[in-house]
Formats: structure tokens, C-alpha cells, sequence
């Protein structure tokens, strides 16, 4: 048997620069975060886009949302810490 490898959550450059809040805030947002993930929630939480959830976007959410994922695709940016 192959063991399952666990997904790996990772926070492209800068994707937390528009927060507005406390570095406190911040660090409990995270802490949320990563344990939806490590719990399996956030997967079984989340959905596939579909044609008919892009037609609800606005071109801005449309950029932001290619930006993010021509940044998975590349993985050509520095890494940035977030302290």
C-alpha cells in the first residue's frame, strides 16, 4: 500500500497585503485556515468553478482569480514571509 500523500497549503506572495485588520486577526485567520486543511474540511467544503460561477464574477474577481492560478501553474515567485 501507498501511503496518501497529504496536499500542502500554500500562500502565494503578497495574497494577504488588502487585509485589513491586526497581525493578530491575521494570525488567527491563518490558524483557521490551516486547520481546515489539515482537518479535510476545507476539501470537503470546497467546489470546482463552473462556467456558471465565473458568469457571477466581475472582471476584477475574474484577474485576481487568474492571477492566483497562473501563480499555482508557475511557481515562479519569490517566497515572501508574512512577519
Amino acid at each position: 500500500m501507498t501511503e496518501k500523500k497529504k496536499p500542502e497549503i500554500i500562500f502565494a506572495p503578497g495574497c494577504f497585503d488588502n487585509f485589513e485588520g491586526t497581525q493578530e486577526e491575521l494570525d488567527e485567520l491563518l490558524a483557521e485556515i490551516h486547520h481546515l486543511f489539515e482537518s479535510g474540511e476545507f476539501l470537503e467544503k470546497s467546489r470546482p468553478l463552473s462556467e456558471e460561477t465565473l458568469e457571477g464574477m466581475d472582471d476584477e474577481e475574474i484577474a485576481k482569480l487568474t492571477k492566483a492560478l497562473d501563480y499555482v501553474e508557475n511557481e515562479e515567485n519569490p517566497q515572501r514571509k508574512l512577519h
